[in-house]
């Protein structure tokens, strides 16, 4: 029979995050390990950690419920992740979904045996440039190229947006769009009746994309923004709570040039599967990213992304967050020259 416990892990950031709803100083998150009783010495595990004020799981008794459903895991010896009830909770399903695979693979944090998890291949990844001050995201700049970055996103819409313009300027008066992709993600900092002006301002510097210009659940306003857009743009809020027929009729609707698949966020790796297939039908293309998950997380959603980029030309990934804590796990993962590889031995 299958047994399972949770443990709580409160993760410590090492600069004060800055997003355009507010700062992040600690991000709480939950372990799930999952064993079988009659070999207790495997151990699968994954991580359910909902974000604040992103996250469909983002309640009050989060922790309560993550119990009752590892519970029932107890009692029942199995649970089935397609389980509707989880819809509601995508953080814990995502987790489950881990730990469970890990400990089919013999419980070694292998989530996904493929090139990336046995070390011989890496994937591209973007650097992540926080909201700050002007002098702060200068400096993270500078610090990403030097790091061998060719792509960077950079997060706006928290401080003056002529300053994030100059920043923008500063960056394409040095390299040109053949030697630093940048991408912008407006967390839906823009409202739609100035969008569109923004966008326009932006696309001078030569922009790959914008996530989410403006917030999420206004369909109407954001599908006449990606039919005029000037910067490609890309959906990621927009995706949290929608399952089955919604999925497509979300897609038909708005009609985006990009979406970006967050495990944690959508309810895990099956759920991004078919966000994939319906998006690739329609000509969509994608890439996936981390949502601030401890290394247990990224490792996990590291493994699944190279299982689905592995046959195709791949786009820089979103999975440059596992040195953001001061407290982290052990990492199985090293970041080189805009890359992460895996480094399980």
């Amino acid at each position: 029979m299958l047994k399972a416990e949770i443990q709580k892990y409160t993760l410590q950031f090492k600069f004060e995050a800055g997003t355009s709803r507010g700062v992040l100083r600690e991000r709480e998150t939950w372990f799930i390990k999952i064993w079988d009783d009659n070999r207790p010495e495997i151990v699968g595990i994954g991580e359910a950690g909902p974000l604040k004020g992103i996250s469909l799981d983002d309640v009050l008794d989060f922790e309560k419920q993550l119990s009752f459903i590892t519970s029932r895991l107890l009692v029942e010896g199995k649970l089935v992740t397609s389980n509707r009830q989880l819809d509601f909770l995508p953080s814990i399903r995502f987790g489950i979904e881990t730990a469970l695979l890990d400990l089919g693979n013999g419980g070694r944090r292998i989530v996904f045996n493929n090139k990336f998890s046995l070390q011989e291949a890496p994937i591209p990844i973007n650097g992540l440039i926080w909201m700050g001050s002007k002098e702060f995201m200068l400096k993270q700049i500078e610090e990403k190229l030097e790091a061998g970055f060719s792509c960077l996103k950079m997060k706006i819409g928290a401080i003056d947006f002529e300053n994030e313009l100059e920043i923008i300027h500063s960056i394409r008066k040095r390299f040109s769009e053949s030697e630093i992709t940048l991408r912008l993600d407006a967390n839906g900092a823009f409202k739609p009746e100035n969008a569109l002006e923004k966008l326009d301002r932006l696309a001078q510097f030569r922009i790959h994309s914008i996530e989410q210009p403006i917030a999420q659940n206004q369909w109407i306003e954001m599908a006449q923004l990606c039919a005029k857009t000037p910067i490609p743009i890309a959906l990621d809020e927009e995706l949290i709570g929608i399952y089955d027929l919604q999925k497509a009729f979300l897609l038909d609707s708005i009609k985006p040039q990009y979406i970006i698949l967050k495990p944690t966020l959508v309810g895990g790796f099956a759920m991004c599967d078919e966000w994939i297939e319906l998006s690739e039908q329609r000509g969509i293309d994608w890439w996936i990213t981390s949502a601030l998950e401890s290394n247990i997380g990224l490792n996990a959603i590291c493994q699944y992304t190279y299982s689905k980029i592995q046959n195709r030309t791949a786009m820089p990934q979103g999975l440059g967050t596992g040195g953001l804590y001061l407290n982290n796990i052990d990492s199985p993962l090293q970041i080189q020259k805009g890359t992460i590889r895996s480094v399980i031995s």
